[in-house]
């Protein structure tokens, strides 16, 4: 990975972060910062890498907003050397300029300013995720189970919408900070899912994205504490205490069943079922869908071995989670857990009749079928799977278990579950 790489991928947050805390215009520093980007492909191969490459191109996408609000305030016929508009703009109600005091985190002054009450829940957290994390509007689609246009289209929506109302990118005052937390929650929680089962390119699990995403979480749970983002903390405490034993030396995917338990980080474990006992039920149906999802994964994190897995807990807490917030993506994890509890055809009854974009769903149907003995129907549903699967690594996994499949019918090893 080369330095700019590096950079976009793990700081473009940050970048866009300082540069809105000093300019205050989202038009002006997404465009700049995408120009700089494109100056830096082009020169640093030839002028080799600076030395601090974020700051070249916070420097660089400075120089680029200057010259914009220069050409402006010229057409304008104001000040040849223009003021920034938020020194001129008073802060709307309910809303105040932060100087640290408030939130002293980038990353969660920048969500927040983007979790603005003008803007539909799901649309602010899209262009969370695409503007401050820096997920790619494919994956980010991906996470919203919708076509990439579609997520296109309100990602932009939402940033003409801040641009043409003249929406402020400020703190809320402290009394109106918690009416945004939820979408700070569901924020993380898509940003460390793109982290921890990234839906496309080389990576099987992009560690530092899905740390990110619990560090922001465990912010804000100290800034303005709820059982939503407790439970959340859990959940995904649990799921990343497992990210060193998920791939193998040879970087392919290593199974749930098959992976090395003591390379797991057990005072994570520790940590986040201490957390859910104290915390009890949630008080809405996110905060309980995420203490359900991390009770699961309790189970799967404190069974001592693939063979001590309590099958009979997990789907009664997939049927409870199921009935509080019911989607195609619930159902495929429940069949999953179905089957290893009550044998594959129970499990393919529960996918009769599912839709569910992407790869998931047929790979899972492909298992349950070759379990089942249905050797042209497992063919014919992992070749499906091959063909959605825009993940590399999963793609050879799968690949790979295709060609596992018997023509005598017999089950390939387990389901697909990481």
């Amino acid at each position: 990975m080369t330095a700019l790489e590096r950079v976009v991928r793990e700081e473009w947050g940050r970048l866009v972060a300082l540069l809105l805390a000093q300019f205050r215009r989202l038009d002006l520093v997404e465009d700049a910062l995408a120009e700089a980007v494109a100056t830096a492909q082009a020169r640093w191969p030839k002028d080799g890498e600076p030395d601090n490459p974020s700051a070249w191109l916070v420097t660089a996408a400075r120089r680029r907003i200057l010259d914009r609000l220069r050409a402006e305030a010229m057409a304008a016929r104001k000040e040849p050397l223009l003021l920034v508009e938020a020194t001129h703009r008073q802060p709307q109600e309910g809303v105040m300029v932060d100087d640290g005091s408030v939130v002293n985190d980038d990353l969660l002054r920048l969500v927040l300013m983007c979790a603005h009450p003008a803007l539909p829940a799901e649309g602010a957290a899209a262009l969370s995720l695409r503007l401050v994390m820096g997920i790619s509007t494919a994956d980010v689609a991906r996470l919203f189970l919708v076509p990439e246009p579609t997520m296109a289209a309100r990602i932009t929506r939402a940033k003409k919408k801040i641009v043409s109302a003249g929406i402020p990118f400020a703190i809320p005052g402290t009394e109106a900070i918690g009416g945004r937390l939820d979408i700070v929650a569901h924020t993380a929680y898509l940003a460390f899912t793109a982290g921890y089962a990234p839906g496309s390119g080389p990576d099987l699990l992009r560690a530092e994205l899905a740390g990110e995403a619990i560090r922001l979480a465990r912010v804000a749970h100290a800034l303005r504490p709820t059982d939503a983002l407790a439970h959340l903390i859990a959940l995904m405490s649990l799921q990343h205490s497992r990210r060193d034993a998920r791939v193998s030396p040879d970087g392919s995917l290593v199974l749930l069943p098959d992976q090395d338990r003591t390379r797991w980080h057990h005072d994570e474990i520790a940590e986040a079922v201490a957390l859910l006992d104290v915390t009890g039920s949630g008080s809405s149906p996110q905060s309980e869908s995420y203490r359900l999802q991390a009770r699961i994964a309790a189970e799967h994190a404190t069974a001592p071995s693939p063979e001590a897995t309590r099958w009979d807990r997990i789907t009664t807490l997939y049927a409870a989670l199921e009935q509080v917030s019911p989607s195609p993506a619930v159902r495929v994890a429940r069949a999953v857990a179905v089957a290893e509890f009550d044998g594959p055809r129970a499990g393919l009854a529960l996918l009769d009749d599912l839709d569910l974009p992407g790869h998931r769903l047929p790979a899972v149907r492909g298992e349950l079928l070759a379990r089942a003995g249905d050797v042209e129907g497992a063919r014919s549903a992992l070749d499906t799977a091959i063909s959605l699967c825009d993940n590399e690594i999963e793609r050879r996994h799968l690949e790979r278990r295709r060609g596992e499949v018997r023509h005598d019918g017999a089950p390939t090893p387990s389901i697909p579950k990481t």
